[in-house]
């Protein structure tokens, strides 16, 4: 399998172990499930398919953010406590992601449960004078990383720009440096908060994802993913603070990374709330339907809403019920082979999902054909291609 690695630019032969480490950035349990969430859980999801399908075991961690800012706003909004609203949002997102047939993680873990983990890797990051402490605000000393911008590949401006933008404060006077970034701060009046050698308060976004990966699944992981929007800052902090801790690098051999889905070309997020919700889909489309409709699209490349699109998918997946429902169907077996070999390159060719499901629907069109009639002229047949129909459509999540 080649796979594109965002920290090489380019597509880098993939191989692991008997066991595959992954490690996926999870939801902010405040407004879940809307289609970009769905999608990047996807294609993690077919990917992790394959590998289990080529013999590896797959150690799968995702981690539950709560403990942010976007949610302690929408407890106070909702007056509802923290753990209501996350445990009522993670309720919705678990049950979207079965129903769309999301292979669930193995380790789950949230971060309000893990504080004792980021305490110790931000000790040992003041422990070597990489972390500093200000007015009770514990920061990062990025500039002493020197590998720092080793996955966005940003330069200085663009990074202070992306980081403005992300709600970070470059200009923060007690920082030494102006990309350096928080470790531990205090917590703001009602929020959750937690004793500290450096106050009592509460972790930053970005040690949660580094202590949880460390814990669950080591200093190396096999793939660290998410959507595009976490690349910087987030990706590039989690590993220069996990490298500096462990002193082990790289923090992930391979880097992955969903492109967004739009609504009328602006991308879809839960701040700007132009959100089109899972759960607002399933009583009109099959969930295959919407499984179908995200992977049409290749994972590095944006994706703009279409219901029209959607409602193709569906007709698709009915013609796969169609093709699957027949009694065994005998196929020529040179178009088949050719069909199905065109399938397996497609899913090693960095996981090109829109060229096999074009696969996909020419093997049903073929079955659905050799039933309709005798067939012709053919010197060798496929006898039962239903169920190799089926097992195609199962490595896309699309039949069972």
């Amino acid at each position: 399998m080649q796979l594109w690695n965002t920290a090489t630019r380019r597509k880098d032969p993939f191989s692991a172990g008997p066991e595959a480490r992954f490690y996926v950035c999870g939801i902010t349990p405040y407004a879940t499930t809307h289609l970009g969430h769905a999608r990047t859980y996807l294609v993690f999801d077919v990917l992790i398919k394959e590998l289990e399908r080529a013999g590896h075991v797959v150690r799968y961690c995702q981690n539950v953010t709560d403990v942010d800012d976007p949610l302690f706003d929408k407890a106070l909004e909702l007056g509802k406590s923290v753990q209501e609203v996350a445990a009522e949002f993670t309720g919705i997102f678990k049950r979207d992601m079965a129903a769309l047939g999301v292979r669930p993680p193995d380790f789950y873990p949230h971060a309000s449960e893990e504080v004792d983990g980021m305490q110790r890797v931000i000790g040992d990051l003041i422990g070597k004078e990489l972390a500093y402490t200000r007015d009770g605000v514990t920061y990062f000393r990025s500039s002493r990383f020197p590998r720092y911008g080793q996955i966005s590949k940003l330069d200085y401006d663009q990074m202070v720009a992306i980081a403005r933008e992300r709600g970070e404060d470059p200009s923060d006077r007690r920082k030494e440096y102006p990309l350096d970034f928080v470790l531990w701060k205090p917590s703001r009046p009602g929020e959750q908060s937690w004793p500290s050698p450096w106050g009592v308060g509460r972790p930053g976004w970005h040690i949660e994802c580094s202590a949880m990966a460390l814990r669950y699944l080591g200093a190396e992981l096999d793939v660290h993913g998410g959507g595009t929007d976490l690349i910087y800052p987030h990706h590039e902090h989690e590993a220069a603070q996990t490298e500096s801790a462990t002193g082990h690098s790289p923090f992930s051999r391979f880097w992955v990374h969903v492109e967004m889905v739009l609504l009328g070309g602006i991308k879809m997020s839960k701040s700007l709330g132009n959100l089109i919700l899972v759960r607002e889909l399933t009583p009109t489309f099959d969930p295959r339907a919407i499984r179908r409709y995200l992977l049409e699209t290749h994972y590095r490349s944006e994706l703009d809403y279409s219901e029209e699109s959607l409602r193709c998918a569906a007709e698709e997946i009915r013609s796969l019920d169609r093709a699957l429902a027949l009694a065994p169907t005998a196929v020529p077996e040179g178009a088949w082979r050719e069909v199905a070999d065109a399938f397996n390159s497609a899913l090693a060719d960095d996981l090109d999902t829109p060229g096999a499901l074009s696969c996909l629907a020419e093997a049903t069109r073929l079955v659905l054909h050799s039933a309709a009639g005798p067939l012709s002229g053919a010197w060798a047949t496929v006898p039962d291609a239903q169920a190799e129909l089926r097992a195609m459509a199962a490595r896309l999540g699309l039949a069972v």
